[in-house]
């Protein structure tokens, strides 16, 4: 199996999203490969090392780990954190001879910044082969290990099998979209809808609850019919319609509204660049932008749009019997 021809992985990048997906590398991969990680946050490094001793080893810098390891991913926020990781003229990844080896990087940015490391890294570095792969599916889905990897690489490209392979063990869906770039352009179009499905749900649950509907009753109309989607089924914004969705638990460990409203706006961006008309683009931008912004909101899961458009989320105190 091409898997196993693995002796050393590198990951960059130890967050929210980053440190389960290692775990599962640990867990995964033959006993035999060494992890080498590195995060700007020293005590993430150290927790990892010390749960998996020998077993995951300390990076100094990007640099560092791109030295050690056959096959470097990388997970960080934003597209300059990227630009650092890769393109720092001391501690970067590219500050080190890469020839020969595979680089994936599953941090959602702006697919003009990936094309321009793609771009360096092809013209300093004849063999070394660079992939972009956002993920889809959150934080829960980072440790549960089924998150959707939306890989730019072409079907055909002689290294799908090998990529597939490793991020198979951290997810539950590898899909090839193409080539370069095209992995962002599939995950930033998909976040765009995710959010506008977000606030529309969110406006119809609010419409219907006014008018005296049980929103579980609601829920199960929308399950039923042509507005059936993932939202409302798992992610319902209102609490206590899903169990398991974060509105249920205070709006926590969801996908923070910060990062949708930077993602929206990423897919903005793109729209403009390649000439897309987009009706409701400014209005989800304003509307993730404001409840970013609200106290009420930070930090939580995007779905709290529904707290900042004043839905009701004490429906089930008002109503003891259920039913509005």
């Amino acid at each position: 199996m091409a898997l196993l021809t693995y002796s050393t992985v590198g990951f960059v990048g130890l967050g929210a999203m980053g440190r389960p997906m290692v775990e599962h590398l640990a867990n995964k991969l033959p006993e035999t490969t060494r992890i080498y990680v590195f995060d700007v946050v020293q005590a993430a490094i150290d927790q990892l090392c010390e749960k998996y001793p020998g077993r995951i080893l300390k990076g100094s810098d990007a640099k560092d780990v791109a030295q050690k390891a056959e096959i470097i991913i990388t997970m960080v926020p934003e597209g300059s954190h990227v630009r650092s990781v890769y393109l720092d003229s001391t501690h970067g990844i590219c500050a080190t001879d890469i020839n020969g080896k595979l680089l994936i990087d599953c941090s959602t940015i702006d697919t003009a910044t990936s094309l321009a490391v793609k771009d360096h890294i092809a013209t300093r570095f004849a063999t070394a082969s660079f992939y972009d792969a956002p993920v889809s599916g959150g934080v829960v889905g980072a440790i549960d290990g089924t998150i959707a990897f939306f890989l730019g690489c072409h079907p055909t490209d002689a290294n799908l099998a090998r990529l597939t392979a490793l991020l198979s063990l951290m997810g539950g869906k590898v899909i090839p979209c193409g080539g370069p770039s095209l992995g962002l352009a599939a995950k930033l179009s998909n976040n765009y809808l995710s959010g506008i499905i977000a606030i529309a749900c969110s406006e119809a649950m609010d419409m219907g609850m006014r008018s005296g509907l049980d929103p579980r009753v609601l829920a199960q109309v929308f399950a039923a019919g042509t507005a059936q989607n993932t939202i409302c089924d798992r992610f319902n914004p209102v609490p206590g319609v899903f169990a398991k969705a974060p509105s249920s638990n205070g709006y926590r460990e969801g996908f923070k509204v910060q990062l949708m409203r930077k993602d929206f706006n990423l897919a903005v961006e793109m729209a403009k660049r390649v000439g897309s008309k987009n009706v409701l683009g400014g209005a989800g931008l304003e509307t993730y932008t404001g409840a970013m912004n609200d106290p009420r909101c930070r930090d939580l899961d995007s779905r709290v749009v529904y707290r900042y458009l004043g839905g009701n989320e004490e429906w089930q105190k008002d109503h003891p019997n259920g039913m509005l």
